[in-house]
């Protein structure tokens, strides 16, 4: 086998790896539980209730896309695969984003509360 076609072996082998630690990522429920309650579950949607008291972090996980409703907003940082940003959320905040891998961190004083309802592939 000549070197080029090694290493273009090697290079889909290595990016094959970093799409499947991607794609494991557990659901936000099943990766934290403590913090994530899945309260409704159809063929169409799940719907999760997630809380994270004052300092508290939960596990890196995956949504599919998802509608968020923040019923106690506070301030958070998201951790999203090494890009972080904080963020300030207002009581009564709705959001909508596409399936993402990433942690969460209440930096606020008080518990953030949300609703997220997310769709099912």
């Amino acid at each position: 086998m000549n070197k080029v076609l090694s290493r273009v072996i090697v290079g889909v082998i290595a990016l094959a790896g970093l799409a499947s630690v991607a794609g494991a990522q557990e659901a936000a429920h099943i990766a934290s539980p403590e913090q994530y309650e899945r309260i409704f579950e159809n063929d169409s949607v799940m719907v999760l209730r997630m809380e994270l008291e004052p300092g508290e972090a939960d596990t890196i996980h995956r949504h599919n896309n998802e509608t968020v409703y923040f019923q106690s907003g506070g301030k958070i940082r998201i951790d999203e695969q090494g890009e972080v940003f904080e963020a300030e959320i207002p009581d009564g905040h709705v959001m909508w984003h596409q399936a993402w891998v990433h942690q969460v961190t209440n930096v606020g004083d008080t518990p953030v509360v949300a609703i997220i309802v997310e769709e099912k592939h």
